[in-house]
């Protein structure tokens, strides 16, 4: 494989639609802690690399495991495609992986070393569960856990260690702004399922979408969205942060899109703009929230 072939194999194998996942958790961590006095840029690129890399990897083994559970073919939607359409051999894909965490590791120890240990269990922690979300003889993926240990891990999780690598404590509030992020996040993941109902169905997965039917998981994520605008919202009416972190709302139109595509389509490839609808309202909502706590500082 020649080398620009190979670049565009790898680019797609990164999904890199999906990495915003993982920069808007940490972009709402770094403004969050940009007040306090040890505050670092430097820390926070790290952190965003890192952070990056180890999506990137959760990508790869989730190629690499649906792969080898024959739940990817030419057809499927949604995914890199380089090992189904024989672009990339799956050994490869799996040792790609595992380079990305390497390097992920490695930016980690960095940060642990300018900051505290203290974070080191937690970035384990989360390396473990991307793992295991696609990984392992029972993945999370093909459970009705698959959305909350995504939420936590990479909403909750990262938001948290992405502050406290600059402040070193964590007040509660951190956990109280990154609740609606994290539900955001969950949505992807659910919008993933109800579009690959079918199939998991068909492979004895047993996911909320499989375990409530289409009709329903669509209530579902419309629930989602609904509760993190509520949440935001619900924050701002008690003072506990500024009104401008209402900016969110601004990202309601493509939440809505998102059903309604939803609703209409049936099959794997007509529910792709949905999908598409859900990861813009979670990128526009992290985003918007952002620049909502920046605006006070």
């Amino acid at each position: 494989m020649q080398n620009q072939s190979f670049g565009r194999v790898l680019w797609r194998l990164l999904r890199p639609h999906t990495l915003t996942a993982s920069f808007v958790p940490v972009l709402i961590g770094s403004v969050l802690a940009y007040p306090t006095e040890h505050f670092s840029i430097s820390l926070s690129v790290m952190m965003l690399l890192s952070s990056m890399l180890l999506q990137s990897a959760v990508n790869m083994f989730n190629e690499y495991y649906d792969y080898r559970r024959g739940l990817d073919h030419e057809a499927s939607v949604g995914i890199g495609g380089a090992i189904v359409r024989k672009e990339m051999r799956p050994e490869r894909v799996f040792q790609l992986a595992i380079l990305c965490v390497g390097l992920a590791l490695c930016i980690g120890i960095q940060i642990v070393r300018q900051s505290s240990w203290q974070i080191l269990p937690w970035g384990l922690g989360c390396i473990a569960v991307g793992y295991l979300y696609s990984g392992g003889p029972y993945p999370l993926s093909a459970t009705p856990f698959g959305e909350l240990a995504a939420g936590s891990c990479m909403g909750l999780g990262i938001i948290a260690i992405a502050y406290f690598i600059h402040a070193l404590t964590l007040p509660p509030m951190i956990f109280l702004i990154a609740v609606a992020p994290s539900v955001m996040i969950g949505a992807i993941l659910m919008a993933n399922n109800i579009r690959d109902l079918d199939d998991d169905r068909a492979h004895g997965r047993k996911t909320l979408a499989v375990l409530f039917g289409r009709r329903q998981a669509i209530w579902i994520l419309a629930a989602m969205f609904l509760f993190a605008y509520l949440w935001t919202l619900a924050l701002a009416a008690v003072q506990q942060t500024s009104p401008w972190t209402l900016l969110v709302l601004l990202s309601l139109p493509k939440a809505i899109q998102s059903i309604v595509k939803f609703r209409q389509g049936s099959c794997s490839q007509e529910l792709m703009p949905a999908m598409v609808a859900t990861a813009q309202a979670n990128t526009l909502f992290g985003l918007l929230l952002a620049v909502g706590l920046m605006l006070v500082m």
